[in-house]
């Protein structure tokens, strides 16, 4: 599998998407999720479907697509990472991730686990420097986003008899986020 593939793929997918809040180019965000996986040593299919993990939801891109250019494994974590319907309700949405992930194998819960790491790295961060006025880029407000990244987190550690690094990251940020 070559990760400049997926790099070039996930930069031609997500050309001209700007983040929510700082609008930087939005692939910094997927380049981030992949780098935090490669540095927590995981292998390449699971690096590179943080790198991808947005294709299906954000962009024009496809399961059967990145199946036939990536691999099944790749797909499926994708997949796991996914809303399926953007056009439902943001609660209903965010409920089927958090519902999906609850059963999701630990490869699957582990991008899910960057992906939100990554998240809530950059709204804490907004939040220092813009105060209540990042919530304005949002759909819902901090209370929500907290019942969310909650909800989240205990479907990540749901069945784990013991939790990877990454959840522990996790966790602490979601402490800051919610004190």
């Amino acid at each position: 599998m070559d990760l400049l593939k997926a790099i070039t793929y996930a930069t031609e997918k997500h050309d001209g998407q700007r983040r929510k809040v700082d609008k930087i180019p939005y692939i910094s965000h997927p380049y981030r999720v992949s780098m935090l996986l490669a540095t927590e040593g995981y292998d390449k299919e699971i690096v590179t479907a943080g790198l991808l993990h947005d294709i299906v939801e954000d962009t024009d891109g496809t399961l059967d697509e990145i199946k036939s250019l990536f691999g099944e494994i790749v797909a499926e974590l994708v997949q796991y990472a996914s809303e399926p319907d953007k056009s439902l309700p943001w609660e209903k949405r965010k409920q089927h991730t958090i519902t999906t992930i609850k059963h999701a194998p630990l490869a699957a819960k582990i991008v899910v686990c960057a992906d939100k790491v990554d998240n809530l790295t950059s709204i804490i961060e907004n939040e220092k420097q813009l105060g209540s006025k990042v919530w304005n880029s949002f759909k819902r407000d901090k209370a929500s986003q907290q019942w969310y990244y909650t909800g989240i987190y205990e479907s990540l550690i749901h069945g784990l008899q013991e939790q990877p690094p990454l959840i522990n990251q996790f966790k602490k940020l979601l402490d800051q986020f919610n004190g």
